[in-house]
């Protein structure tokens, strides 16, 4: 989970102001935790303290108001409904939010189940679905011992067709179907989870999320270097650290 928590807080600063440049700096003081951290720990959370994804993901999202590039403009509405339902989307977020499900869980049963369920409660949409079972999906089979290339192979039956990464060529998309696609790429390229961070910011694009999706995916496969780790959670509240040691 953490490898998705430090995808979105390099990425952060550059969601909206796109870099090219494979070699900038990691960590900067223009660098926070976004959204993406927040719902991600609210999935976390949920799972680790055996509470439901949609009362503890609103919990979350409304103590923290006001992230760095804030809420999307649906998923705000969800977050401020007085009845917050399901709004068919098939935005990435239900794929950046999900890695806490590729971790926690034991069968590949459970997995698709949780992330399914940890998708529709806002992307109830088939595509929001999709997307978060393979991110999940992805994750777990490194964890459980698979390499990367077998994993890879399984992800085609999500993604048939993956985008190979170049600098800059990524147009901003938020669509799980145009997210995916090149986060797979970004892995199938890269040979280390500094290499496939690098990569996912400097394709371009909505780049703390494919920070986020790719980030989560890479520390499955790689793990995370401890200089790395230590930078990320200096950039989160308590209450954040406390779910992440808990994981």
């Amino acid at each position: 989970m953490l490898g998705a928590i430090i995808g979105d807080i390099v990425g952060s600063r550059f969601e909206f102001n796109n870099t090219s440049d494979f070699d900038f700096e990691l960590f900067t003081s223009a660098c926070d935790y976004t959204d993406d951290s927040i719902c991600t720990f609210a999935v976390a959370d949920a799972i680790l303290s055996g509470k439901p994804y949609k009362e503890t993901m609103l919990e979350w999202c409304r103590k923290y108001p006001h992230p760095m590039g804030s809420y999307g403009g649906g998923f705000a509405r969800w977050i401020h409904s007085a009845n917050p339902v399901p709004y068919n989307s098939f935005g990435n977020g239900s794929a950046m939010r999900v890695s806490a499900v590729g971790w926690l869980f034991d069968t590949e049963e459970e997995v698709l189940e949780q992330a399914g369920l940890s998708a529709e409660i806002t992307h109830n949409h088939p595509e929001g679905i999709k997307g978060a079972q393979a991110v999940a999906m992805a994750i777990y089979l490194c964890r459980k011992g698979m390499s990367k290339e077998a994993m890879l192979e399984r992800m085609r039956a999500y993604y048939p067709t993956f985008t190979e990464p170049k600098l800059g060529m990524n147009p901003f998309n938020e669509t799980c179907q145009g997210t995916l696609p090149i986060c797979l790429g970004i892995i199938a390229k890269a040979t280390s989870f500094e290499e496939a961070l690098r990569y996912a910011i400097a394709v371009g694009g909505d780049s703390d999320t494919i920070g986020a999706i790719v980030g989560g995916m890479a520390e499955a496969i790689w793990g995370v270097p401890e200089t790395i780790k230590a930078q990320a959670l200096e950039y989160l509240p308590a209450e954040m650290r406390a779910v992440y040691e808990r994981f």
